[in-house]
């Protein structure tokens, strides 16, 4: 299983849903930038379970950092960060061990591993260990906003309700980053809420579209072909437990337009050089061209639902009906924005280091 991504600044997971700990350890990170417990733990806030659009399950998810940090920096050492578990149930799952839970990686797991995997939660497959990434990167989107790098993630559509676009990145990615529920039209908010509770009334699940903004990053980052920006982005994003879907830009749109249409003209502005529009979402050949980067990640409804549903005892091989007890979320897309954000962070982390040295991170290339 490999669970280590990243070349010059790589992040590792480890642990289960339901085992004592789980966490990220975080290496390449530049000695010296600072690191904010207070803003650590804001970061998880935003992934925990809250209200009743999310699971009943309650974790503290306080992070104790266990090396790579003193006196509030970074030492250049590995980052080790861990989560203690605690509201764990594994009761719910003892009966379904081998019973193959539609949407959930069970069967592909007990091909894999011959049954050894923990099944508890969905072991190391589950959601939870993403709290892992939102630790890790905490640091990262800290490290970059010193760098007058900013990143911003909204629900674009959830339930078939569409939120509006950015419209003034700064000012919206500013707006999102204190929300719970990130949806830039708050009368969409409530429409949205109201979709998922229906949901969760007729014990089912509902999916949606997010929306991620990043601004500041300078031109010229990413690598033609097979590491190009677009490339290494979507290999950290789909790792994200329930992503189905990623586009860039104009995405699936630009294949209705004409040339002349999904084309970028550029214009100087001054000293600068930037396009007139961002159909192309801000990379042009795998590289970072100044402008924004724009991307949306699409997000399936939560497979745990609280209906009958025809599936098979995979070690038997009969076939069986599931109704699924324990704790579930009927929505994961408002959860699931901080953890986009934060696997954006660590991928320009490592891009910037690769293309201009770790210690960018901590001075920009000054020195």
């Amino acid at each position: 299983m490999k669970n280590t991504f990243g070349e010059s600044v790589a992040v590792t997971l480890f642990g289960e849903s339901h085992g004592n700990a789980i966490g990220a350890i975080l290496d390449g990170m530049a000695p010296g930038i600072k690191v904010d417990e207070a803003f650590i733990a804001k970061q998880m806030g935003l992934r925990r379970s809250v209200s009743s659009l999310s699971t009943a399950r309650k974790e503290a998810d306080e992070v104790q950092i266990l090396s790579g940090v003193k006196d509030g920096v970074t030492t250049g050492t590995p980052i080790a960060l861990m989560i203690k578990n605690g509201d764990t149930h594994s009761k719910d799952y003892e009966n379904i061990r081998t019973v193959a839970r539609p949407g959930h990686a069970d069967y592909t797991a007990y091909c894999k591993y011959h049954g050894f995997s923990d099944t508890r939660g969905g072991g190391h497959f589950s959601g939870r260990i993403t709290a892992g990434l939102v630790a890790a990167g905490a640091i990262a989107i800290a490290a970059l906003s010193e760098l007058g790098i900013r990143i911003g993630t909204h629900i674009s559509k959830c339930a078939g309700i569409s939120d509006r676009g950015f419209e003034h990145y700064n000012d919206d990615i500013a707006a999102l980053g204190d929300m719970d529920f990130a949806v830039l039209d708050t009368e969409k908010s409530e429409q949205m809420k109201a979709e998922i509770a229906k949901a969760k009334a007729e014990g089912d699940s509902v999916g949606g579209v997010l929306e991620t903004a990043v601004i500041g990053l300078p031109a010229g980052v990413g690598e033609p072909w097979f590491d190009t920006l677009e490339s290494v982005l979507a290999h950290g994003i789909f790792a994200i437990p329930a992503v189905k879907g990623l586009e860039f830009g104009g995405g699936f749109s630009l294949c209705d337009m004409r040339g002349s249409q999904a084309n970028d003209p550029f214009v100087c502005d001054g000293d600068t050089v930037k396009t007139a529009t961002n159909n192309n979402g801000g990379i042009l050949g795998g590289i970072s061209s100044g402008m924004p980067i724009l991307f949306r990640t699409a997000i399936k409804p939560t497979a745990s639902i609280y209906q009958s549903q025809n599936t098979v005892d995979f070690v038997k091989k009969e076939n069986t009906e599931l109704l699924i007890h324990g704790r579930h979320d009927p929505a994961i897309v408002h959860r699931a924005r901080v953890v986009v954000d934060s696997v954006t962070a660590l991928i320009l982390c490592d891009m910037l280091a690769l293309r201009f040295g770790t210690d960018f991170l901590k001075n920009g290339g000054r020195a």
